[in-house]
Parts: C-alpha cells; structure tokens; sequence
C-alpha cells in the first residue's frame, strides 16, 4: 500500500467513472478527572481557524482537536523543557524551509563536505541524517517486486500477482477517463492563456469549437462539484494513476538501480548519501510536510504552527520512494535514529507485503531496548488490520506486541459525530491504538511553501509531536509510559461511528486499543504526574 498516494475527493473520482466515461457531537472535559463525563455543544469552526484545527480544543471549538494550544496556555507555560531529536523517515525533507531549517537536527561530530566519516557512524557527511534511497525517488509496489521474482514457491506470490493484476485493470480502466480530463484542462488553460483558472473563468469561454465546447462542459462540472483546488487534484490524480503504470506496477520497471547496493542484504549497508533533501527536493513533500506538523515554528505567522516548541529537532532519513520501502531500508534507518540520539521516530508509510520484516521486528525492538518510541501511521485503506495485512506493525501475529514503544495511528476527520474518523483510514480493535487529527492538516512543503494534506501520514506526526513534548517536558518517563500516558489520556469517543470504505457502523471503541482520541492537554498533566512519582 502506498501511503504517499493522493486521497482525492469523491467528487473527483465519480466525474473519472462515470461522468465524462463513453451533528450532535459527545466531548469531555480536557480534566483527566472528569474523563468519563459528556458535554453537548454544536458551535461550528470558525473558517480562520481550520488551518490549525488540530491544535484546538473540542470542548471549546467542536473539532476533534488535541487540546495543543490549551497545553502552552495552561501546563508548559512557564516550563523550559530538555532537546530531544525526532527521527522523520519519509521521503525527504526540505531542511532549508523557512519555517523548519531553525528546528532540523545538526549532527555536530561530522566535518560538512570533507568527504570523511568524522564521527566512525558508517555514514560519511551525515550532517542532517541519512539518505538510504541515494539518486533514486521511484520504485515498485513490493508486491509488484514479488511478482518480477517469479518465484512461484513464496507464500506472497499468488495473492501478489493477483493483486497487481487487478490494480493494473483498474488503473488502465481508469486511464482513458483520466486522459480525457488532461485534455480537457490543457485546452482551457490554452484557451484561457493562463495556468490556473477558476470556475468564473470558465464560465467566460465562448467557442463554436465542439472540443472546445466539450472540454469546457468537463472542466465546469469538475470545477463545480470539486471546488477550489480542482485542477490540484486533477494533476495528482493523473500523477498518481500514470506513476502506477510507469513505476510502481510495472515488472519492468527496476528503480533501485540507481542506489547500487542489494536490497535483499541486510550487512550492505555502504549506500546512500547525506543529501537528505533528495537529488529533487519537491520529491520530499510528503516528508517536509510531515516535519512541518511535528516541528514548524510556532507562532511566527508563517503558514502553520508546529506540535513541539523550539526543545524538537528533526533528523532528516530519506528511506520512503514513491512505491513502497524496502524493508532493509526501513530497518538500517530506524537503527541509525536510535543510534544517533533520536528519542521519537515517525513513520508515515506503509505497505501490504514485507518479505524481510524480521528486518525491521529486529530494529523495532532495537530501538526499545534504547528506549526509542516509534510512532507509525495505520495506512490509508480503509482496511481492519486486524484481519488485513498492513506493515511494519509490533505483532508477528496481529495479536500479540513484540515490545511496547510503537504507536499505531488511525486518522480523524475535522467534524465530530458519526464522521469523526476520516474515511480512509485504517482501523482496528488490537492493531491501532489511538486517533489523531489527520484531515486537511496545514503544514510545509518545499520552497518555502504550505499546503493542506491529508492521511494517516498526517495524523502519525500530530502523536510524534505530543509524544516529543512529553520527552522533553520529562525526561524521566520511559517510551513504554509516553506510549500508555499518549493511549489512557485520550478522549474517548462513546458512540458510533462509520469506517473503512463501506462506511460500515461500529462503536468508537471497536475502532482502536484505547477508544480514545489524543489529547495533548490530558497526555502533559497525566505525565506531570507521573514523572513526580
């Protein structure tokens, strides 16, 4: 599964298939105290606030929000807290952003380009972290590399090749629909003589022209369902569905070959290079917006504001392609975190198929034993992973933990009620453990810019981010408390609610570990607490 792929709206992906083819909301009070008891409130968000929604507080704005202002307002306040390095593994970062290259970690025992490993890590000029994918970006699904093997005798191999035939009839399904619609905005940007054009614009075109005409019909109808930001959406989606046929599903297609080691061998380990950005540094949107919830300053009224104040850093580790991961790299790279001073680590990607996960069991537990939480996000599927595949996990087998410092995250929507988890995310009674804000986040992207995402991806980093306060407010708690303080604080959530695409009903409780929401507020005075025991 690929995390990093564009969640586009239903509006969207009707007018491909069909169109141009031949509330009352529960909430407790944010005292750990009272955490069982209900208030109604049905307020709506204020449109200012929504680019920092997941900041605010539900008892006083009706989102589902983890209470961060209300924590710098009430328990930080005042406090000076301790340095603590948060390992990003992603897809890169733009470190140089405006609103992140104060907060990105500086590995001070390496000489910059002396083309010398200073500090005896294994990585030569890591100044800012590690880049395990070199010069290469895209790649295979793994279950696309599990077919190109052809080795018939691997338990992955029949499920795998059935599933790539059929996401290939899909996308080449979809294919001529999404063609037509690239065509159709070519011609009105050509008419228009403009690259980005509103729905008003449209509504000037006057053209005897019967193609014309047509891509005007198609344009005006996206543009109205869709909204703003239409033509956004309509160039991810032909990104996402020509990335498929070109990379990520296509046997024929073998991007490792540009980072020279063998991804099958756990002790190749000379690989890679400190460029942490990527040879193209818009290729890390993914991983500098997921830096930018973490880390992005607060309060500087530059795009959004950050979880964690100025005690986080961000340790750069370029590991996730546009495909899946290699499990090696995964592996190489949660131990280069822990091993370079990381006490949290996001990650924000995923995938169905892992033939070398004991790999990454191995550095999961690794980084347990240096008291290193990992913060992972539960996909974007709309899958129980319970039942459904869905890696790196901490169960071998979907029940029991391998260690206690990994968080798995589902998503929320910006709306309480029956919709409050977003509709693509994962969920799962013994696989997730708790929710988080994860629809239309407000954060950084390269060259200076911000952009609202959205996905497990997003809701991952909001837990990292409180996780990392905690680590530096009190030091003395352990990965295991962060990980249950994170879990028990929560708000919980005593309704149902609807998940998964067929928006199938299930009480709130059913949907993770703890039932609960995460409550930055709750989580920093429970941890108070604890750390004066």
């Amino acid at each position: 599964m690929k995390l990093i792929k564009p969640i586009v709206t239903t509006s969207i992906v009707a007018l491909l298939l069909t169109s141009c083819s031949p509330k009352v909301a529960p909430f407790i009070t944010t005292d750990p105290a009272n955490i069982d008891k209900t208030l109604v409130k049905t307020t709506p968000l204020k449109d200012e606030d929504l680019k920092r929604w997941s900041h605010l507080d539900m008892a006083k704005d009706t989102v589902p929000g983890m209470s961060v202002d209300l924590a710098y307002a009430t328990v930080l306040k005042g406090k000076k807290g301790t340095k603590v390095i948060v390992g990003v593994i992603d897809s890169g970062v733009d470190i140089d952003h405006e609103d992140l290259k104060s907060k990105i970690w500086v590995n001070k025992k390496e000489i910059p380009g002396n083309k010398k490993d200073d500090d005896n890590n294994g990585y030569v000029d890591d100044i800012n972290g590690w880049n395990f994918l070199g010069d290469a970006n895209d790649e295979n699904l793994e279950l696309t590399r599990i077919v190109k093997k052809g080795d018939t005798n691997s338990p992955d191999y029949q499920a795998a090749k059935a599933e790539l035939d059929a996401k290939l009839a899909q996308i080449n399904q979809q294919k001529p629909q999404v063609d037509m619609i690239a065509k159709a905005d070519q011609d009105m940007r050509q008419y228009l003589k403009k690259e980005k054009y509103t729905l008003a614009d449209l509504k000037t075109v006057n053209t005897t022209d019967a193609e014309l005409s047509k891509s005007k019909m198609i344009m005006t109808q996206i543009a109205t369902q869709a909204g703003e930001g239409f033509q956004d959406e309509i160039n991810s989606y032909i990104t996402y569905i020509y990335d498929n046929l070109n990379y990520n599903l296509n046997v024929n297609f073998d991007g490792r070959k540009l980072v020279g080691d063998n991804p099958n061998d756990i002790n190749d380990k000379k690989y890679g290079n400190g460029n942490v950005k990527g040879p193209d540094v818009t290729d890390g949107e993914h991983g500098t917006h997921v830096s930018g919830i973490i880390a992005q300053v607060r309060g500087n009224k530059k795009g959004g504001d950050g979880v964690t104040d100025n005690n986080i850093q961000i340790m750069a580790l370029r590991a996730v392609p546009n495909g899946d991961e290699y499990d090696k790299d995964i592996a190489l790279a949660i131990r280069y975190a822990v091993d370079n001073g990381a006490k949290v680590i996001n990650g924000s990607f995923g995938k169905d198929y892992s033939p070398n996960k004991e790999w990454v069991f191995d550095a999961i537990q690794y980084a347990a034993s240096k008291d290193v939480l990992f913060v992972h996000a539960s996909g974007n599927d709309g899958k129980n992973i319970d039942v459904e595949p869905n890696f790196p996990n901490d169960s071998k087998d979907k029940i029991t933990e391998i260690s206690d410092n990994v968080l798995t995250i589902g998503a929320l929507n910006n709306t309480c009620g029956a919709k409050i988890v977003a509709p693509f995310s994962n969920f799962g009674k013994v696989n997730v453990d708790v929710f988080s804000p994860g629809m239309e986040i407000y954060a950084t992207v390269p060259n200076n810019k911000y952009k609202m995402e959205q996905g497990t991806s997003m809701a991952s980093p909001n837990v990292a981010g409180v996780a990392a306060l905690i680590r530096a407010y009190y030091p003395n708690l352990t990965a295991s408390q962060v990980k249950h303080i994170i879990m028990d604080s929560g708000t919980p959530i005593n309704y149902n609610v609807t998940v998964g695409e067929e928006r199938k009903t299930m009480p709130f409780s059913e949907t993770c570990v703890s039932g609960k929401i995460v409550n930055a507020y709750n989580a920093l005075l429970m941890a108070e607490q604890m750390s004066k025991k």
